[in-house]
């Protein structure tokens, strides 16, 4: 099996080094900046016999070595600067992604792709537009990293270990997101009886901006560790055939009530890419807050097609 990865920044590098490391795919990196994607896969390969594993890593700016791959992982465009918003990346981002995936269809139109820039959700529409793809094959990675920072911030409270949290974020990637606390549990005691109400909506709005407090403190960049694994899982689980159930921004047709949009919900993952979207049962208020998710990011993907 092969993954490319497109954009060789942080978030693209680390991508590479955890599908490579992880022993999940062999994995060439693409970058339109003249040696940066060659570099960094030297760089990986040369670690490859320290690590211990034998996955072939390649790089460069041309998309003609992405022929026959799996996956494909789009990570390029801008990161975000304090103060600004995932929908400020618009403009920049939106178009990257239409000319990166319409490359890569070009040379892999088998491959399953998976959008990491953001803003998530619409580039992912925009992903699958160009494309052309069945819904089961274009996905975003957005539910993963959010859910894990709702676990994260869940075991700081409570002093556990953030891998006996359970959890569930749902909607789009961005301020709109919808952790659900009633879902969520610690070793299967539900989050409600063990922290009160509100420390608990704070450590919900903690997540929401999640990625503007790192972003914050990083002044120059943007999260990129979690965001990887977050990729790794879900590379692992479609190359593999692990039909696993990972949080996913995926087109809903009819599924939630909801339609021609994609927003994160649970789906099982297996060779083919989508197998199943899982519909969580929703009291009224979380339907209504995922709903008001899904119509954010309508606005924000017609306010990209005003700009065409």
């Amino acid at each position: 099996m092969k993954v490319t990865v497109v954009g060789a920044g942080n978030v693209g590098a680390t991508c590479a080094q955890r599908i490579a490391e992880g022993d999940i795919a062999d994995v060439h990196l693409v970058d339109v900046i003249e040696g940066l994607a060659a570099g960094k896969a030297l760089d990986l390969a040369q670690a490859a016999p320290l690590v211990g594993h034998s996955r072939a890593i390649s790089g460069g700016a041309d998309y003609q070595a992405a022929a026959h791959s799996h996956v494909v992982v789009i990570t390029a465009g801008i990161t975000r600067k304090p103060g600004m918003s995932r929908d400020h990346l618009l403009a920049t981002n939106a178009r990257i992604v239409a000319d990166v995936t319409e490359q890569v269809v070009a040379v892999a139109p088998d491959g399953i792709i998976i959008v990491v820039s953001n803003p998530l959700d619409v580039t992912t529409h925009i992903a699958r537009q160009v494309s052309g793809c069945q819904r089961e094959r274009v996905m975003g990675m957005a539910g993963a990293l959010d859910t894990a920072r709702f676990r994260a911030f869940i075991g700081m409270e409570l002093g556990c270990s953030p891998t006996d949290v359970t959890a569930m974020v749902l909607g789009g990637h961005g301020d709109s997101m919808v952790p659900l606390p009633r879902h969520a549990t610690v070793g299967g005691v539900p989050v409600t009886e063990l922290i009160e109400p509100a420390r608990l909506e704070a450590i919900i709005q903690r997540t929401r901006d999640g990625g503007a407090e790192i972003v914050g403190l990083l002044k120059t960049g943007s999260a990129f560790y979690a965001p990887a694994v977050g990729v790794r899982d879900m590379v692992a689980a479609i190359v593999r055939d692990e039909h696993r159930v990972l949080p996913v921004s995926v087109l809903l047709q009819g599924e939630y009530g909801l339609s021609d949009v994609f927003v994160g919900v649970p789906v099982r993952l297996g060779r083919e890419g989508v197998e199943e979207i899982i519909e969580v049962e929703l009291n009224e208020e979380e339907m209504a807050a995922l709903h008001r998710s899904a119509g954010h990011v309508r606005e924000t993907v017609q306010t990209w097609e005003a700009m065409q």
